[in-house]
């Protein structure tokens, strides 16, 4: 249960980012890390990881594709997203060796929101930096 509790943030951040296409989108360098590990999550349990292994998806990773197509169609929807984190439950329950599998894997940083504040004339607002600000007309 916390494994699916841990992975399905990962999982809806893929799908908010590329909608339908997550599951056959290739990966390249310059993807975000959280997406790209979202998209590793869904790849393994919809069991599209190994397409050429003979393998036939269950029942349970079919319902999570289907899913992960109605939530790429509205990511804003809650109770999708909550339907999401069930299936993904259900399916770690299910198959102990996809549990294990990704409960492996190194995990990149959280997916998060950042919030910026900034008040006052000409006050920069910036998340991260490495130089100098001028803010002034008159800056030397």
């Amino acid at each position: 249960m916390q494994l699916a509790q841990d992975v399905a943030p990962y999982a809806t951040t893929a799908i908010t980012a590329y909608g339908a296409a997550v599951l056959a989108r290739v990966e390249s360098d310059a993807a975000d890390a959280t997406v790209s590990f979202g998209q590793r999550i869904l790849r393994r349990l919809t069991g599209r990881d190994t397409p050429d292994d003979g393998e036939t998806a269950t029942a349970e990773q079919e319902a999570l594709a289907g899913t992960v197509a109605e939530l790429a169609e509205s990511p804003d929807d809650a109770d999708l997203a909550a339907a999401l984190r069930v299936q993904i439950r259900r399916l770690l329950a299910a198959h102990p060796d996809i549990a294990a599998d990704i409960a492996g894997w190194a995990r990149p940083e959280a997916p998060g929101s950042v919030t910026i504040s900034t008040s006052g004339e000409r006050s920069p607002a910036v998340h991260t930096n490495y130089g100098t600000i001028h803010t002034g007309d008159t800056t030397a």
